[in-house]
């Protein structure tokens, strides 16, 4: 027997999954600890084992791998909270991180603020002037060295950053993605002068065409890699002390895992690791469903998170943007607004009510928690809307208390607004399912999908809460809430049932028709480098599967578009074909008709993506079947709940998930208690217990 531990490190929960190659599912939860995230994960580990009844190093002495999903990198970079680090680059280039290539003006904005050109700044600089320095080299666009390093340039640039201070040093030449000997000699320099120097080259972190986001990225790259090489030494350290016999492994954007050891040299790649622990969840689920298009929501403690599945597969991106910076990782599109469980609710300088984007967190958080927190969140207003049970959360271990989460509500919101507190809650509560609705509106239709057509996952522990509601707004008939043991802990789930993906890729732009060879030549050194990379994971895999991609775009255009390269040899069919599903993604990004083949088409960026297919498919347990019976065991209680302040309080059946059973059909309203999360079924909507534990949910109300 062995393990596959997926341990998820939120803003407010730690969650973690482990499952084994027996069909054993468990799910434990403990509250993130900033100060120090480890604990939080060894608390989380804890829970593990005691449902295992078993010592926790014998739990980890049988673990295959750990893997772990952390939002302390994203965390870093959005708040700022990074180490001073150093810039190097080519004499005559070092403005262009602060000129930012106009884009630094609207990059990352939304439609209002883009209208605002008057309060469009560029004043979200990385580093101050001082730490960015030049070094004297060239390299042509072709890889010719034009002018040999001087190395006696390096040594001056490299003592100036040491004298004040600096312990990190991102080095980003022009032209280095295609040839990296200048920036690999100045990383011998530096670690000449002092070994101890984190440096992060351009040509390894993103060898990519265009400056500004090369920089950018190699630069965030150097403020996050020490501080997660820390981190992940000090958890490493633990779980070998406390037995874990298999390797930890890091989450990245794009999906995959990396060993531990080669985060931190690429810590970039794992900035939207946590976002992505929930649509690789969805993709195992769904093919246990049989689902191929799938939208994924996650609610949190702190976020509001949506992805996309189309024909069984994440919908992905080339580029995401920090803080007005492009950030060159592959990574599985996810959209974030702060809209969370601990969402903060509060009143504008208009008199209007908001929720979030700030959060309550775990510290101080929600009101109710009687840990500090004064602010009324969302978690407050359902305990307030009989939503949530006064029992507390976790099955009781998380004590609530409703009197602090009205008198939050009161002193904040309700009292201004002139309100009482259960309309207040209600108006709360309604806000969050709009503002949920909106950020779905946007990822789906918006890129060009019928919302008809998908089956909405709600996961999380707030999600089941709402799901319905905001599914229904934008016209998803069916919602699976997936159940059973994972819960809440989905997105530890989808780490669990993650396998190891490496991404290699390098730019060499050309005119399409490319040439077969040349592009071949491109695909097989990246897959050497992708498949090399695997082989430094320490582990053993059933396959490997490598995927091939290239980004395309018409000629004097940004807009690149990223497409598949079907596997074989490539000759000049092939390449044309390459043509032909790059124009029909364009069409269906951008519109029929949008496309200009007569402007010439540019091959930009290969990339080959390799995933190494582990052992271990975790599937989740069959339920007992009701055999007709109906659910009048499960129901355990009746309260009055407010769904609706047209409605008010209505007295609502309370079912005991755990007492459900497979054709179990719910009919709304109704609310069921899962030990780690609580599902709202609205009036006149039906939800039905399928053989995994999950509840499907019919949004479509009978009159």
């Amino acid at each position: 027997m062995a393990y596959v531990i997926g341990v998820d490190v939120g803003g407010t929960f730690t969650d973690a999954v482990l499952d084994d190659d027996a069909g054993t599912v468990v799910a434990a939860k403990a509250p993130s600890t900033p100060d120090d995230y480890s604990r939080g994960v060894m608390e989380a580990l804890a829970g593990l084992a005691e449902q295992l009844a078993e010592p926790v190093a014998e739990m980890l002495g049988k673990t295959h791998h750990v893997a772990h999903g952390t939002t302390s990198s994203l965390n870093a970079l959005v708040m700022g909270n990074v180490p001073p680090v150093g810039f190097l680059t080519t004499v005559g280039h070092r403005d262009s991180i602060f000129i930012m290539n106009v884009e630094g003006r609207y990059l990352g904005s939304s439609p209002d603020e883009l209208q605002n050109v008057l309060g469009q700044s560029k004043n979200h600089g990385l580093i101050p002037k001082r730490h960015a320095l030049e070094v004297v080299e060239r390299i042509d666009r072709d890889g010719n060295i034009v002018v040999p390093l001087d190395e006696d340039s390096v040594r001056t640039a490299v003592n100036s950053l040491l004298a004040e201070g600096i312990r990190s040093i991102a080095v980003s030449l022009l032209w280095s993605f295609k040839n990296p000997v200048h920036e690999r000699r100045i990383r011998e320099l530096i670690h000449g002068i002092d070994p101890g120097v984190f440096v992060a080259l351009s040509s390894e972190v993103s060898p990519r065409i265009r400056e500004f986001a090369r920089n950018a990225t190699t630069i965030m790259s150097s403020q996050i890699g020490p501080g997660l090489g820390e981190y992940l030494g000090v958890l490493e350290g633990r779980l070998r002390e406390q037995g874990l016999a298999g390797p930890l492994l890091v989450m990245q954007s794009n999906g995959g895992a990396i060993a531990a050891s080669e985060a931190p040299s690429t810590a970039i790649s794992t900035v939207g690791s946590v976002l992505t622990g929930g649509v690789v969840g969805a993709v195992s689920l769904g093919r246990q469903l049989a689902h191929r298009n799938i939208i994924t929501t996650d609610v949190g403690g702190t976020t509001f998170l949506v992805g996309l599945i189309v024909d069984g597969e994440p919908v992905r991106a080339s580029t995401t943007i920090i803080n007005h910076h492009p950030v060159n990782v592959p990574t599985l599109k996810v959209h974030a607004i702060g809209s969370g469980g601990g969402a903060i609710a509060w009143i504008d300088a208009g008199g209007n009510l908001q929720v979030g984007p700030r959060s309550a967190q775990s510290v101080p958080g929600p009101a109710c928690y009687d840990t500090g927190g004064t602010e009324p969140t969302n978690t407050d207003a359902n305990l307030v809307l009989g939503i949530l049970p006064e029992s507390g959360l976790l099955g009781g271990r998380k004590a609530l208390n409703v009197e602090a989460a009205r008198r939050a509500i009161r002193e904040k919101i309700a009292g201004p607004l002139g309100l009482s507190v259960e309309d207040a809650a209600a108006a709360i509560y309604a806000i969050q399912n709009a503002q949920t609705g909106d950020l779905l509106r946007k990822t789906v239709v918006e890129a060009g999908h019928d919302p008809r057509s998908f089956v909405l996952y709600a996961f999380g522990g707030a999600g089941p809460a709402y799901c319905a509601s905001y599914a229904a707004e934008v016209g998803v008939r069916e919602v699976v809430v997936p159940l059973g043991p994972v819960a809440s802990a989905f997105s530890a789930y989808g780490l669990a049932s993650s396998d190891v993906v490496l991404a290699s890729e390098l730019s060499d732009p050309g005119p399409m028709p490319f040439d077969p060879v040349r592009a071949a030549d491109n695909f097989a050194v990246l897959e050497e480098q992708v498949r090399s990379a695997l082989d430094r994971q320490g582990l053993s895999f059933e396959r490997i599967e490598c995927v091939r991609s290239l980004d395309l775009r018409y000629t004097a255009q940004l807009a690149e578009v990223s497409v598949e390269v079907p596997k074989g040899p490539l000759d000049a069919t092939m390449m044309a074909d390459t043509v032909a599903a790059f124009e029909k993604r364009y069409a269906e990004l951008y519109g029929e008709g949008t496309g200009f083949s007569a402007a010439g088409i540019q091959a930009i960026t290969f990339r080959v993506r390799g995933t190494g297919v582990l052992p271990f498919s975790p599937a989740l347990p069959k339920l007992a079947d009701a055999g007709g019976s109906d659910p009048s065991a499960a129901l355990h209680s009746t309260r009055k709940v407010c769904l609706d302040a047209r409605v008010g309080y209505v007295e609502t059946p309370i079912y005991d998930y755990r007492a459900l059973k497979a054709g179990h059909v719910i009919t709304g309203p109704a609310v069921i208690e899962v030990p780690t999360t609580t599902v709202v079924v609205p009036p006149e909507m039906t939800g039905v217990v399928d053989h995994l534990g999950n509840l499907t949910i019919d949004t479509q109300r009978r009159s």
